[in-house]
């Protein structure tokens, strides 16, 4: 077989098998991670049936097993917890949870904090768009962030938005910046296509981005400094 086509055969391989292995990764990840809030329910219950069923115990016991256990559980919880706050005792209930956790300083920040943003991030911000492009980490360079809050800036009252930069292609990390909203190039993208386009690494795109706004030229004040005039 020539050279060139081994060369192209491989090529494409690594170019089918690429999508694959980084949809892997994502499952992997967020599959872990459910398994992983399940797994000391699984390791309660492999330590109660060790008492009374030895055998289902050590069946239970190995790790596909118990991660698929876990997986189980951890998602049937899920459903349940949705499932009651539609529900009127539901809401009730995690109105006193969250009570209860606002009494611990540390705890409150952390959740609160938390839970609001999940909260903003379901909703539509009034009078500009959630997904918009920032210049980071340097002008010229766009990336996608997301609108999570619209302050006025003392002295100046020019418009100041927080923005939250998601990584690639783990979006649960990354960074808050507050930036001018007149240097906010906002899309019309919703937060699906935003976040389908950041965990491909770009490869869910659309065709066409929107044009980044001209920034107005600011005057010049009369503190800054003047050329020398040489006689």
């Amino acid at each position: 077989m020539p050279p060139l086509r081994i060369k192209r055969y491989l090529i494409t391989g690594l170019l089918t098998f690429i999508p694959l292995w980084v949809t892997w990764l994502v499952f992997k990840f967020v599959l872990g991670m459910l398994a992983g809030i399940g797994a000391p329910l699984v390791a309660a219950l492999v330590g109660t049936l060790s008492f009374v069923a030895p055998n289902a115990a050590a069946t239970l016991s190995n790790g596909w097993l118990t991660s698929i256990v876990a997986l189980l559980i951890t998602l049937a919880a899920l459903y349940l917890i949705g499932w009651l706050t539609n529900r009127v005792i539901g809401r009730r209930l995690l109105d006193a949870f969250d009570g209860l956790l606002a009494r611990i300083p540390v705890v409150q920040t952390i959740y609160g904090g938390t839970k609001k943003l999940m909260a903003v991030l379901q909703q539509k911000p009034s009078g500009m768009q959630r997904v918009v492009l920032v210049d980071f980490p340097r002008r010229g360079m766009k990336v996608v962030g997301f609108v999570t809050r619209v302050m006025v800036e003392e002295g100046t009252g020019q418009e100041m938005a927080a923005v939250y930069i998601p990584t690639t292609p783990n979006p649960t990390g990354g960074y808050l910046e507050i930036v001018p909203v007149n240097e906010l190039t906002p899309t019309d993208w919703t937060m699906d296509q935003a976040m389908a386009f950041i965990i491909s690494g770009g490869a869910v795109a659309p065709d066409t981005l929107p044009s980044t706004p001209t920034l107005p030229h600011r005057a010049p004040s009369p503190t800054d400094e003047q050329p020398e005039n040489h006689a």
